[in-house]
């Protein structure tokens, strides 16, 4: 059997096509570095170019999600010139613009403590589950640093207001707070995580991947845009190309037999 407790990120794919990303350094409260960064970003590849992987759940071991980023990191990039500091900090922006435009649903399951870059991590997934007992924290600036990185989709996901808060107060704050706020879909008791987590899968999988993966994209596409006619036309483009393509065809067919549609049949 494959040793799998010194490997800091494991990866696997189960028999419904569901990738497992797993953040494996619970010792260390799943804190990560830049070899973490390079290898989640390798991950998130490999799932979004197989066509076998219909969802991608982003979770981790031991008591909590993540700590954000490792102290022996920090410590290096204490001694960093602003060369070195902007490449670095490219590489985590990569990583999490891999996960957010990832052409597969994402799911992140949260337990324990998501503090610092580990909040961007569950901001680019499509979907998040927490655990009641989680706990968020924006805490860059108690060290005289800014979330820089992760802003993008930390503001997408909790809008400009409350994140001129929290990027300023550093606070702590609840699942409870965080459904609200936006940055979790559903705060559910530790017990019923994974339950939620595949009543979601099971959804999902019943769904054309392609329409799955384009659904995803029309919202990155037209979020915030004005109605004008190049949206009216860019849109009724969209829905025309997925008609006529092999899977649309597929779906409305089955749809109008009353029979399931190939990728329900499994």
């Amino acid at each position: 059997m494959e040793n799998t407790t010194e490997k800091p990120i494991l990866y696997r794919v189960d028999d419904r096509g569901v990738a497992f990303v797993t953040l494996n350094k619970p010792a260390k409260h799943n804190a990560f570095d830049d070899h973490m960064i390079g290898l989640l970003t390798d991950a998130f590849k490999r799932a979004g170019e197989d066509d076998q992987v219909r969802a991608v759940v982003l979770e981790a071991k031991g008591k909590s999600f993540s700590a954000g980023a490792d102290l022996s990191w920090m410590q290096r990039m204490a001694g960093y010139s602003h060369a070195e500091n902007e490449k670095d900090a490219m590489a985590l922006a990569t990583m999490l613009q891999t996960l957010y435009t990832l052409p597969k649903t994402t799911i992140a399951r949260v337990q324990g403590a998501a503090f610092g870059g580990a909040v961007g991590l569950v901001a680019c997934c499509d979907i998040a589950i927490g655990s009641k007992l989680s706990k968020f924290c924006l805490s860059e600036v108690k060290i005289g640093l800014i979330p820089a990185t992760i802003s993008p989709y930390v503001i997408e996901a909790m809008g400009q207001r409350i994140c001129r808060r929290y990027f300023q107060t550093a606070e702590v704050f609840s699942a409870q707070r965080a459904r609200r706020l936006g940055l979790l879909s559903e705060s559910v008791t530790e017990e019923e995580l994974d339950i939620t987590i595949d009543q979601l899968i099971e959804q999902i999988v019943k769904n054309g991947p392609n329409a799955v993966a384009q659904a995803k994209r029309l919202v990155r596409e037209v979020a915030y845009q004005p109605i004008t006619s190049k949206l009216m036309q860019q849109t009724s483009k969209m829905i025309a190309d997925i008609r006529v393509s092999d899977e649309g065809q597929e779906g409305l067919h089955a749809f109008l037999e009353k029979r399931p549609a190939k990728w329900q049949e499994s």
